[in-house]
């Protein structure tokens, strides 16, 4: 199986370097780094550069980038691509666990598990509640890494080119074409979000914005409340 891991980036340079440090083995054994920047001020792409094998350009915006470093593998000839937030640490031999699952399956997408960093004990149930709706309901979040076989995300154009929410409304697409992996193996996200903002009230804000979208808001709009609320 071929890799390509697509990194989207804004203004990450405190931590880029130890992000992609984090994908080293993986792309001893191949995989394919992509760092999609989307007009950091900060010098993360330069920072990207020793860790990642492209560093692309894009309009800000996650699911413009992440099309974007999609469309960017197209020589690598990638089997599996996989959307990294620069937040999201992988499991272990990532890649491995992905061949396999993809290998034994029919299932053409997937995620895994997600635990938050944090000392707050209330994001270990967060984390948790996470999991269990995705599993549920079978839609993925980004920081459950998405991945998605290469025929399946041309089959399904890519990410819409919407401000927020692109993740739930690319599962909501592919769960036409199979229901998702769910690897039980865990990303390790940042809680800094959390933190930043307040447990609750981030915790409030997401279910708030999440049901403005399902019933029927503009992501646009949405994007600009959860800018204005962080």
């Amino acid at each position: 199986m071929r890799l390509a891991i697509i990194v989207p980036t804004l203004n990450e340079a405190a931590q880029i370097e130890s992000a992609l440090a984090q994908l080293s083995e993986l792309r001893a054994r191949g995989a394919h780094v992509v760092v999609v920047d989307g007009g950091s001020v900060d010098g993360t792409a330069v920072r990207a550069a020793a860790g990642a094998d492209q560093i692309v350009n894009a309009p800000r915006g996650r699911a413009l980038q992440m099309n974007a470093g999609a469309r960017a593998t197209a020589a690598q000839d990638a089997d599996v691509l996989l959307f990294l937030h620069a937040d999201t640490r992988l499991p272990p031999d990532a890649d491995r666990i992905i061949a396999r699952a993809l290998a034994n399956s029919p299932r053409v997408w997937g995620r895994f598990d997600v635990s938050i960093e944090s000392e707050s004990r209330w994001l270990n149930g967060v984390a948790w509640l996470m999991n269990w709706r995705s599993r549920a309901t079978g839609i993925c979040t980004g920081d459950q890494a998405i991945f998605v076989t290469r025929g399946a995300f041309l089959a399904l154009d890519g990410f819409a080119p919407i401000a927020l929410m692109e993740d739930i409304e690319f599962s909501r697409r592919a769960r036409r074409l199979s229901p998702p992996l769910a690897l039980a193996e865990r990303a390790t996200t940042s809680g800094r979000r959390w933190q930043r903002g307040g447990v609750w009230r981030t915790i409030l804000l997401m279910w708030r914005l999440r049901l403005a979208y399902f019933f029927g808001a503009d992501p646009n709009e949405l994007a600009r409340r959860y800018r204005d609320a962080r």
